[in-house]
């Protein structure tokens, strides 16, 4: 086996995949995943697949004849543990080898574990995968408090579903507002508003010191700052880290992810990353991070990044320059962002009540934009950064300014 090797089977390595046959690429390509699903979707599984709403036949990113039919080769269930750069290999659990010409690294993350007493214990759990989401419906059928460890989009799209259930759900956040690392005040604040006018009750600044639990169960948290959370299910949400081990021990610049340049490669040029474990400059990241590089997490990055790199390997290579854009339902109402905005970054409102905009600047230049329940904002803000048009505060604030007339000029 040669051609393109991918380590992970995720959105970002099958988008690559069928990318490289739509452009007419004829080696092997082989998408090697350590879960035994074919690819699938993961953003509803904290919401539509958790609420019953679509069931995992309704998940898969391709029809089942796709694989075959474009020969895209499925290793399911095994893991990579290794890379061997010499010989341009990938070693695999139990210690087969597959050698590439070309390695691509879409390892995705792996969710950030909470370091206190009694992580362990039974109704415990975490949200990223299939097998997660699985055990967490079994488990909600059964329990009656809800803990949520986290006020990040994970952490409240389920708060959202349980509490449509009628569960009792608390949520325990260490900042001072919902998605602090994402959002802006506004937008928290009114999410914080519609969670509660839905049941949910929220602990802002508040940290775990410990789980709880009797027989071997949880039962509730102890708060750093005193006092307990009852709870027989805790769902913990606060970050991912990166899958960037076997890329470090291979001697790859890995830190907080697998370092990229423009072109999506790694510093080894038979070796390339995409997708959320990849660290790369991005010229919406100007003035967010001390060098201007990120790591992104969202399925609009992995799509982009695939198409990319498939572009580059069949000879037509070019900077990955795309806008970031992300999207959260929660409850009835659906977040959407556009851009990357730090959190000192000014905010200007349109819109009000339960559908509006809030149009975030840097230094008085655009550098995202949150919308609720307002599409039409949010693909006009993507296009506004696309093409890095002129737009002051002022402006934002007008409520008479037609925005798409600025896009077409």
């Amino acid at each position: 086996m040669s051609g393109v090797v991918v380590a992970g089977a995720g959105q970002a390595g099958l988008q690559l995949a069928a990318s490289l046959r739509e452009a007419g690429y004829d080696g092997d390509v082989t998408l090697v995943g350590d879960e035994p699903f074919a690819p699938y979707q993961r953003p509803p599984l904290s919401k539509a697949y958790l609420a019953g709403k679509t069931d995992a036949a309704g998940l898969g990113l391709r029809a089942e004849g796709f694989y075959a039919d474009n020969r895209v080769g499925l290793r399911l269930g095994t893991r990579a543990t290794a890379i061997d750069r010499t010989g341009r290999r990938l070693i695999l659990e139990g210690g087969e080898a597959l050698s590439y010409e070309h390695l691509v690294l879409a390892l995705g993350a792996r969710n950030r574990p909470l370091p206190v007493p009694g992580f362990d214990l039974a109704g415990v759990r975490q949200l990223r995968g299939l097998a997660d989401a699985d055990a967490l419906k079994g488990a909600l059928a059964d329990v009656a408090a809800v803990a949520v460890v986290g006020a990040g989009f994970i952490g409240l799209e389920f708060a959202a579903v349980a509490a449509a259930r009628g569960l009792s759900v608390t949520v325990i956040e260490a900042a001072d507002r919902p998605m602090a690392r994402a959002v802006s005040a506004e937008m928290g604040a009114f999410f914080r508003a519609a969670h509660e006018a839905a049941g949910i009750r929220f602990r802002f600044g508040s940290g775990v010191a410990a789980l709880e639990g009797e027989g071997g169960r949880v039962a509730g948290l102890r708060l750093s700052e005193g006092g307990t959370v009852p709870a027989d299910l805790v769902v913990v949400g606060i970050g991912v880290l990166p899958n960037q081990e076997i890329a470090r021990e291979a001697g790859l610049a890995a830190e907080d992810g697998i370092r990229v340049d423009a072109m999506l490669a790694t510093d080894d040029p038979a070796i390339s990353a995409i997708g959320d474990c990849a660290r790369f400059h991005s010229p919406y990241a100007a003035g967010l991070t001390a060098d201007g590089t990120v790591r992104i997490e969202s399925v609009q990055n992995a799509i982009d990044q695939g198409r990319c790199l498939a572009a580059r390997l069949t000879g037509r290579p070019a900077s990955y320059e795309a806008v970031p854009w992300f999207w959260s339902d929660q409850g009835p109402y659906k977040l959407q962002m556009a851009g990357l905005a730090a959190p000192g970054d000014a905010s200007v409102i349109r819109g009000r009540g339960e559908a509006f905009s809030v149009f975030r600047f840097r230094h008085d230049r655009l550098s995202a934009v949150e919308s609720v329940n307002r599409p039409a904002d949010h693909m006009i803000a993507r296009r506004l950064l696309a093409a890095r048009t002129p737009l002051t505060p002022e402006q934002a604030a007008d409520p008479g300014l037609d925005l798409k007339a600025l896009v077409a000029k």
